[in-house]
């Protein structure tokens, strides 16, 4: 389990704090994150870090199983306007408030609970996004929705498809590509 410096200040006195690091009872993960555990997932650290925000774009495509390219850093959407931090293992994604929330979904990886945004909603930002993916990339994933397209729920399509103003061009888009 992951707790904040404060979290423990609240609950100990740095002296005690002090002593169960020497002991090995909690470990120092990074600044102002401690665990009772050594190794700590990558994600359950996204997670107590970023609690706002949803795995999106190629870190959606790679944990949907829609590529086996791993992304070199991981792709977390964030409501416009949040704080972002500076951290180089991480690249965010700005969504308006009107967005963010759409197709926003959990599923596990690793035994640790992810925000995601499911595989419906991550087809139209593929297609949103298509021009600056490689050629071979997109090609993968598409293949990838073909394969799959039988298990897609087609109302959640259109749902989504509808809330962006280009959806005509998207519906036809995903039309040819996938259907």
């Amino acid at each position: 389990m992951l707790f904040s410096f404060k979290t423990l200040k609240n609950k100990y006195k740095y002296n005690e704090i002090e002593k169960m690091l020497e002991e090995r009872k909690i470990f120092k993960i990074e600044k102002g994150i401690y665990s009772d555990n050594k190794n700590v997932n990558y994600l359950e650290l996204i997670n107590f870090k970023y609690p706002n925000t949803v795995f999106t774009l190629d870190s959606a495509f790679y944990y949907h199983n829609l590529t086996d390219v791993i992304p070199e850093k991981k792709v977390l959407g964030i409501k416009r306007g949040s704080y972002l931090s500076n951290d180089k293992n991480i690249r965010f994604v700005t969504y308006s408030e009107k967005y963010f929330d759409l197709g926003k979904t959990i599923i596990t990886v690793d035994d640790i609970e992810i925000k995601i945004y499911d595989k419906e909603r991550m087809l139209i930002e593929l297609i949103r996004n298509r021009k600056s993916y490689g050629f071979d990339y997109y090609k993968e994933i598409i293949n990838n929705y073909r394969e799959l397209k039988e298990q897609l729920d087609i109302g959640k399509i259109m749902e989504y498809i509808s809330a962006f103003p280009i959806e005509e061009h998207l519906y036809d888009v995903i039309m040819k590509e996938v259907f």
